[in-house]
């Protein structure tokens, strides 16, 4: 088992040293969780197979010693009835059930420790797949509020329409409008004023004459 857990430190030091050069993570976290999720399955199985193991080495031991103690009674029975010869066979039989059930035992006690560190393996890719798991989301929503910070910048880049300058624009060719308008109005206004000032020179250029006629006219009479 500690070669298993130093393949997965292993991989996830790959993982991690990807992450750092992958310009999509996303990807790269999609392709671990998948081999995870492989891995898992596949341990599970062999869980179930190691249990299973396990479960029958205990029985094969159990029965072994059952056997032992068994023989062991039926020699004090024998013993018990004078029949030494059927009591060393059953002594004999007794060692032989007693070395098996040494035999099954330590392969029980073997197994039993393996299925405990494949217990504690699962334990753990199932904490690693939930950890990555999370980091990937994490990943899929700073992304997306890059993506939307990417849009919000486009809409505002220069070239854009700048509705604020727009109308500055519109207000500034408006008042050069109001301007010209008021300098015709101004200026038409100079023009009739001008028009009166010459009609009243008119006028007293007429008195002036009309008063000389009728000078004339009185040294003529």
């Amino acid at each position: 088992m500690s070669v298993i857990k130093r393949v997965r430190d292993m991989t996830v030091a790959s993982l991690n040293d990807r992450l750092d050069k992958a310009e999509d993570p996303v990807r790269v976290i999609d392709q671990f969780l998948w081999s995870t999720h492989q891995e898992i399955t596949q341990s599970e199985g062999l869980h179930r197979q190691y249990a299973t193991h396990t479960e029958h080495l205990q029985r094969q031991w159990k029965e072994a010693e059952q056997w032992t103690v068994k023989r062991e009674q039926q020699a004090l029975i024998a013993l018990k009835a004078g029949e030494e010869d059927v009591a060393k066979l059953a002594l004999q039989d007794k060692v032989i059930h007693e070395e098996r059930s040494e035999r099954y035992r330590l392969l029980y006690e073997q197994s039993k420790s393996e299925l405990a560190d494949l217990d504690q393996l699962l334990q753990e890719l199932r904490t690693e797949y939930r950890t990555v798991y999370d980091r990937r989301q994490f990943y899929v929503a700073r992304m997306e509020s890059l993506r939307l910070q990417q849009r919000l910048n486009s809409r505002y880049a220069p070239g854009n329409v700048d509705t604020s300058n727009m109308f500055r624009k519109i207000d500034d060719r408006l008042t050069d409008i109001e301007l010209e308008t008021r300098s015709l109005r101004d200026l038409r206004k100079m023009g009739q004023e001008s028009l009166l000032q010459a009609g009243e020179v008119v006028k007293n250029t007429i008195e002036r004459e009309l008063e000389q006629l009728k000078q004339k006219l009185k040294q003529g009479g």
